[in-house]
């Protein structure tokens, strides 16, 4: 089943037809005058530029009107020749009959019923289109009358191709394929959400995680602020450091940046709790330190949440060449999806 888009959007239909999966394009006089579209002809001639096939409405209250309109058009400008969309009448199979015979195809729509199906089948009509969604506006059975079109066409062998047309949802999609429609006309609101599907979010998401975990070194997830202090500098020094880099943690180092700790807020509190704001200009080689926790710049995320897991910290000291290079955060693997 063919897809095409109904639109006259022309952001969307650039968007649309780079996926480049669409057969082509339908429009309506009703598109147009939702748009605020005013130069018709102009629209018309772009179009024809943009999309590999452009159906475009031949309009007229007599055989011979909607004849002279087809003709109009086709002295435009245009890229391409059109298909011309006709509405089922007896004026219109007579048209779409002449229009035919001189080598054009015709989209004969707004099609309700087997019969009218039958006189554009035998009228030559290159698309027969009933509305799916004003029939079902109605109460009734659209895709019944699809599948009955499709089997007349087999049937007795017309050339004809049934287009699903008047798409509200993914699921007149669905059902347009089941019944054997040969083309499906939707708007770009639901082409878009053809592929979504909650089971292939989730495999996706896993996926992703997997590979992050296994490809991904924690060197590139490092944060790019400052994340250290010297052991000479002072407790309020820490401090700032740990507000300017968002982290809840530095690293503590000596003259030659080698590693002598972390520093942690937690530190902070429980050291103000036992000393007092005196200790804010305490020098940092004035406390202990535990020995941290820490992994190389080279390592892979997945390694990175073991230690997470096994240490239940929050911030993990990453180093390079025996130095410290930054942290890695418990919470920067959280928004990633590598930890619940």
């Amino acid at each position: 089943m063919e897809l095409y888009l109904d639109s006259v959007d022309f952001k969307e239909i650039e968007a649309a037809f780079k996926w480049g999966v669409l057969s082509g394009l339908t429009t309506t006089p009703t598109f147009m005058h939702r748009h605020g579209i005013t130069d018709i002809d102009g629209a018309i001639v772009k179009l024809s530029g943009m999309v590999p096939e452009l159906q475009v409405e031949a309009l007229g209250e007599t055989t011979e009107e909607i004849v002279k309109e087809a003709h109009r058009l086709l002295k435009l400008p245009l890229k391409s020749k059109p298909v011309f969309k006709i509405p089922i009448s007896n004026h219109g199979v007579q048209a779409c009959r002449i229009l035919t015979n001189e080598g054009h195809k015709v989209n004969i729509h707004l099609v309700y019923s087997l019969n009218q199906a039958y006189m554009a089948m035998i009228a030559g009509a290159a698309y027969i289109c009933p509305l799916a969604g004003r029939m079902h506006d109605q109460g009734l059975d659209a895709f019944a009358l699809y599948g009955q079109v499709v089997n007349v066409i087999k049937n007795y062998g017309y050339k004809s191709k049934v287009m699903v047309s008047s798409v509200r949802h993914p699921e007149h999609v669905r059902q347009g394929m089941l019944v054997g429609a040969h083309v499906c006309t939707a708007p770009w609101s639901v082409i878009k959400i053809l592929n979504e599907n909650s089971l292939t979010a989730l495999g996706t998401s896993q996926f992703l995680e997997h590979t992050k975990l296994m490809t991904v070194k924690v060197k590139d997830v490092i944060r790019p602020h400052k994340s250290s202090v010297k052991i000479s500098d002072t407790i309020t020094d820490a401090m700032l450091v740990m507000t300017e880099s968002g982290l809840g943690a530095v690293s503590v180092v000596d003259k030659d940046d080698n590693l002598k700790g972390i520093f942690t807020d937690g530190d902070l509190r429980r050291n103000l709790k036992e000393t007092g704001k005196g200790i804010l200009q305490s020098k940092m080689s004035d406390l202990k330190y535990k020995a941290p926790i820490t992994i190389n710049a080279d390592a892979l995320l997945y390694d990175a949440v073991n230690l997470f897991k096994q240490h239940q910290v929050d911030s993990i000291i990453v180093t390079e060449n025996n130095k410290p290079a930054g942290f890695v955060d418990i919470q920067d693997l959280v928004k990633m999806g590598l930890i619940g």
